[in-house]
């Protein structure tokens, strides 16, 4: 099946690839099927910044948090080795906050806080917490949903009457 992948030209992957994640949408009623076709395109790109995007979504809207947050690892992993930032997060924090208007600190924000929603989902709800914290000390517009993220991990439980 041909598709006109123009109407994709923001998308910056070979033509092939963008087709195969126009299959993957066209398929998504089938989950095997459309899964398959984020399997190649991951497989055949690699790290794409853009693919992984494309699979973290994919794989959250799916419901398969497991592989949503194996993808967004990958994206994480590969924002801080072409950045170069430090593991410790008391020398990161001020790198992000300065530069926090840059698109490709906003992804890896983005994928910070999409990562602490994950981990929410499947249950590691400290980490989930961590996450949400970091985030808002950066996000004082919260662009990147970690604060409500936080009230909603944060907020006691409601009493019966």
């Amino acid at each position: 099946m041909q598709t006109n992948t123009n109407q994709f030209s923001w998308f910056q992957v070979p033509e092939d690839i963008k087709n195969l994640l126009i299959l993957a949408a066209q398929n998504w009623e089938n989950t095997s099927e459309s899964e398959k076709y984020i399997q190649q395109a991951l497989a055949q790109t690699g790290d794409n910044t853009d693919v992984l995007v494309a699979a973290y979504r994919f794989f959250y809207y799916k419901n398969n948090y497991s592989l949503a947050l194996q993808t967004t690892s990958k994206l994480l992993d590969k924002i801080k080795e072409v950045e170069k930032f430090p593991d410790d997060w008391g020398q990161l924090k001020p790198i992000l906050v300065n530069r926090k208007e840059e698109p490709q600190i906003r992804l890896y924000l983005n994928a910070y806080a999409a990562s602490g929603l994950v981990l929410a989902k499947l249950g590691a709800i400290e980490e989930a917490k961590e996450i949400s914290t970091r985030v808002k000390q950066i996000d004082e517009k919260n662009d990147f949903g970690s604060g409500i993220l936080l009230d909603i991990l944060t907020r006691p439980a409601e009493e019966d009457d």
